[in-house]
């Protein structure tokens, strides 16, 4: 009776043994770790949180990492490279909101770039139009972004100061290779396409998308609609060009000019039945919002009609007369 008792306890503290190793030591990858993401464009993985340490690894902005444990300033991080290290917490992005930018980079490519760019230092992107809105990561200077919308937002008053005359930030909506999110403006540097240049000079030129390209000897040149803000800051342009391609001199010519508009990015373009579309996005006097609609038929333009809203992909009602020569005539 003895034996077996003592075969009995012997059993389980095996048991208990082996029970206690698996949740000591089991495989990290069955555990439900917190996912984090690297804010900053370098970060440096450090072997302890104490003041004396030594660098173990480095990662970059958007790198994936989980979380093994956290202290009240630091997270001890693991690699998919299985590499484990120390990082501060202030340096990692919850992955909720790496995933609200994420979305935000989907929904900017449904729509064509206005206009492109690169920093003109170092500057933080954000989730929101805001100086305290949750940074996504930071931006190197000289990096190419592309942009997609425009904001002018009151900045807030310093605190215990009052707010006398009002200072107005302008915030552009980008992307980079990286992500999505909202820069301030002013540390954004518009890149003009090159054969474009000379018409920017002097107009204030803050968007150009193409609408369609033509060939000239083998090459693809692309015509644009660009736009321009003049004597305006709170729209984002007041002011439309489109250029077309001149085969036989090889130049630009401006196709179409229209003035006094009160007008928002995107401005979006389409194919429809053959005829290349852009619209735009509009207030009237009486501050409703709606669309104008522009055709581009062999290289003339013409409103083709009005649509309400900023949202509908609807197209107005095109007249007749539009119809009537729609093949690529080229001046020759």
């Amino acid at each position: 009776m003895a034996i077996r008792i003592t075969l009995l306890i012997l059993f389980l503290l095996a048991a208990m043994g082996a029970a206690y190793y698996y949740l000591a030591h089991r495989p990290a990858h069955t555990l439900n770790l917190e996912v984090a993401y690297v804010l900053p464009p370098k970060l440096q993985m450090v072997d302890t949180p104490a003041e004396v340490r030594i660098v173990v690894g480095s990662l970059k902005s958007g790198e994936r990492v989980e979380i093994l444990h956290r202290t009240r300033n630091w997270a001890e991080v693991r690699t998919p490279e299985n590499l484990t290290g120390w990082v501060e917490n202030k340096d990692l992005l919850d992955s909720q909101t790496y995933e609200s930018g994420q979305k935000m980079l989907r929904d900017l490519l449904a729509n064509p770039a206005q206009a492109e760019g690169h920093t003109s230092g170092v500057v933080n992107l954000r989730l929101e139009p805001a100086r305290d809105a949750i940074q996504l990561s930071q931006l190197p200077e000289n990096m190419k972004v592309q942009i997609y919308g425009r904001r002018m937002l009151d900045r807030p008053a310093p605190d215990g100061q009052p707010s006398a005359a009002k200072v107005r930030d302008a915030w552009y909506q980008i992307r980079t290779d990286a992500g999505a999110g909202w820069v301030l403006g002013r540390f954004v540097a518009l890149d003009f396409p090159e054969q474009l240049s000379p018409y920017a000079q002097g107009s204030n030129m803050v968007a150009w998308v193409v609408l369609t390209t033509v060939d000239d000897g083998g090459q693809a040149v692309p015509e644009y609609i660009t736009a321009d803000r003049l004597g305006t800051q709170e729209a984002d342009f007041s002011h439309i060009r489109v250029f077309t391609w001149w085969i036989k001199n090889h130049k630009y010519v401006t196709a179409y000019v229209e003035s006094d508009l009160n007008g928002y990015f995107p401005i979006r373009v389409a194919v429809v039945n053959g005829v290349h579309y852009f619209r735009l996005r509009l207030i009237d006097d009486q501050g409703q919002k709606f669309q104008k609609v522009y055709g581009l038929f062999d290289t003339i333009t013409r409103m083709v009609g009005t649509v309400p809203g900023w949202e509908s992909d609807e197209m107005p009602p095109e007249p007749e007369s539009h119809h009537h020569n729609r093949s690529r005539r080229r001046r020759g």
